[in-house]
């Protein structure tokens, strides 16, 4: 590989942060924003787990008295919002921000500044939804805020507007930064790197853009109605009034089954990268696997009222949603035969990120199967909203996508901090995480099929769910365990790790072009590609040499290339945004104002001071020159 022109002290000068406290607020540097998902997804993780070790130490055995049922509600819901709202989504997106440019040969995301932005309203819809602990109101209602337990008669109080609001504030953040996702991939690819030429974590992550876009506004719509209804007593889920409590269920799985392939769709894209890397082997059925992706991404739209076979319906029409659920299974399949042939016709290094991968593989062909069982409608009469389902969607959710999380953090890791974890502690963490996983969830199906019921807080001694459940919490514990230890081997890492190569793993795709971590430009110049795997191929990586700013005569601007179509071919250059405090700014601002939404007497004034923070801030950030 022909190197790519090395880094300079004027280049270092020109694209540094501002250090300390202002770089901290004002960066719009796709890589610490990045890092910034990740490391805020993680800390709320961590709060989500300690919340499933209270309750499954309330549960443990019968008549336990750990947590009340008011406290185990407010447990439950947070729980659940925080690993669908303020986890799983975000540090997606974390690894989607700090990677595609990288994989793409790009200098930024598209709009680095609205990259921002969508991180701020992250952490701040985060301590919105949370200052609900703060005031003694922590919503309470299930992380599904189903209708009508949820409407003011029966849930009156904060409680369920922190919920409400929290997951419109949250919903901005993530339909910005599927616009971002979307516009980077398309226009901000490197010279030569056509479409057909993308790595398949781009791809995925293209995919859950633009489901996003067409789920989220589905809930926002489902949350803004239920809160108009608590707020300004409109009567949009009330039957007697002429609403329908069905049309929240249906709003809501309308986003809800979406979006477990929302996240399915990155896990496999990260799945879809250690794989052959490990093997050492290009992926078996690159374009199979791309139209899997989309075709997971069309179909996931068409089985919601999967969720909702227990309510009635026309038959017709749930034997329809009942075929779309048996469907989607098809694609899947082919994703995984697609990974057991790269494995088969290569040699695996077993190395920790792929040990996770394995896991992820075992662990999803498990949820998988049960997904097949509850599209089967009689089969799902018996078992809805019994601990089956509990365990069915942990491992389609937690198994099938927190292993590849923690597999690719073991994977870039190393490219993002420059430091080597353990891979002693690394194989440690594996297996304490699989067999806890197993342990704890496995036995659930078991329990739901003997009658145990999902969202209760105790239950009696004598109908033999002590022992299974003493199984599950112990199991549950020891997941935790697992997950302890790779946090201390973070930790350990960042102080004793060795130093990371440029190419620890010896992969093929263009951010292991760059040192570790990469600096604050990303390439010196911009390289040209002419295949799938450039760091693989005999061909050498070369380098733009244009004098309109895709080379090292246009090296030294602030600016990054961008290409036209979907060959990859060469168009201009765009500059990139400097330093700017607009998108905290902005974000505060919102802040600010879902905060009035909270208290009739000060909504007026809130609302008022908020937009106009909005205003101003968007209004200088319009006309603010990108450089």
């Amino acid at each position: 590989m022909t190197a790519i022109v090395d880094e300079s002290e004027e280049l270092d000068e020109i694209w540094q942060d501002d250090p300390g406290i202002p770089g901290f607020f004002n960066t719009v540097d796709h890589k610490r924003i990045g890092l910034r998902y990740i490391y805020t997804s993680f800390i709320f993780f961590f709060i989500a787990g300690l919340m499933a070790l209270a309750m499954r130490a309330q549960l443990a055995q019968p008549n336990q008295s750990v947590v009340g049922a008011e406290t185990y509600n407010q447990l439950f819901t947070a729980h659940g919002t925080t690993m669908i709202f303020l986890f799983n989504t975000p540090v997606l997106a974390g690894f989607g921000n700090y990677l595609l440019p990288l994989m793409l040969g790009t200098r930024d995301m598209a709009y680095p500044r609205l990259n921002a932005f969508s991180y701020w309203i992250f952490l701040l819809s985060g301590v919105f939804i949370y200052g609900g602990f703060l005031v003694g109101s922590p919503p309470d209602g299930g992380w599904f805020a189903y209708v009508p337990l949820t409407n003011p008669t029966y849930s009156p109080g904060l409680n369920i507007d922190f919920w409400g609001l929290g997951v419109i504030f949250v919903g901005i953040s993530t339909t910005v930064g599927a616009v971002n996702f979307i516009v980077t991939a398309f226009k901000h690819r490197c010279p030569g790197m056509s479409v057909s030429k993308m790595p398949i974590f781009v791809w995925s992550i293209l995919g859950m853009a633009f489901m996003v876009l067409f789920a989220v506004p589905a809930l926002t719509t489902g949350a803004a109605l239920l809160e108009a209804d608590r707020l300004f007593g409109t009567k949009f889920y009330v039957p007697i009034a002429g609403g329908s409590a069905l049309l929240y269920q249906h709003l809501f799985w309308f986003w809800g089954h979406p979006e477990v392939y929302i996240l399915f769709l990155p896990a496999t894209g990260m799945v879809s990268m250690i794989i052959p890397v490990a093997s050492r082997q290009r992926i078996a059925g690159y374009l199979w696997v791309v139209a899997s992706l989309v075709a997971i991404a069309f179909i996931s739209f068409g089985v919601w009222v999967h969720h909702m076979f227990a309510t009635g319906g026309p038959p017709l029409a749930l034997a329809v949603f009942s075929a779309a659920s048996f469907v989607i299974a098809i694609p899947s399949g082919v994703l995984y035969f697609c990974w057991i042939a790269t494995m088969w016709t290569g040699k695996v290094r077993f190395h920790t990120p792929m040990l996770f991968c394995i896991g992820f593989l075992v662990i999803f062909l498990l949820g998988g199967i049960t997904g097949v069982m509850v599209a089967v409608m009689p089969w799902d009469w018996q078992v809805t909203d019994s601990y089956f389902i509990v365990a069915h969607f942990h491992y389609t959710l937690n198994g099938a996508v927190v292993f590849p999380i923690f597999g690719a953090l073991y994977y870039w890791l190393p490219k993002m901090t420059g430091r080597m974890l353990s891979e002693r502690l690394g194989k440690l963490s594996f297996w304490t995480m699989l067999v806890g996983f197993n342990v704890s969830f496995f036995p659930m199906h078991i329990l739901g099929l003997m009658g145990m019921q999902r969202r209760i807080y105790t239950y009696s001694d004598g109908l033999g769910w002590g022992t299974l459940n003493l199984i599950v919490s112990i199991g549950g514990a020891l997941f935790g365990l697992g997950t302890g230890i790779t946090l201390f081997n973070f930790f350990w890492s960042r102080r004793r790790g060795l130093r990371a190569p440029d190419n620890p793993w010896d992969a093929d795709t263009l951010e292991w072009a760059t040192p570790s971590p990469p600096p604050d430009y990303n390439f010196a110049a911009v390289p040209v590609v002419h295949s799938r795997h450039p760091l693989w191929e005999d061909e050498p990586l070369t380098v733009a040499v244009e004098p309109d700013g895709f080379g090292r005569e246009g090296a030294e601007h602030h600016q990054t290339p961008v290409v036209a179509g979907l060959a990859g071919r060469p168009e201009h250059a765009v500059p990139i945004p400097r330093p700017t405090y607009l998108p905290f700014l902005a974000a505060f601002g919102t802040f600010v104002f879902f905060c009035g939404l909270l208290v009739d007497a000060a909504l007026v004034l809130a609302a008022g001071v908020a937009f106009g923070v909005v205003a101003v801030g968007v209004w200088t950030w319009r006309t603010e020159p990108a450089d």
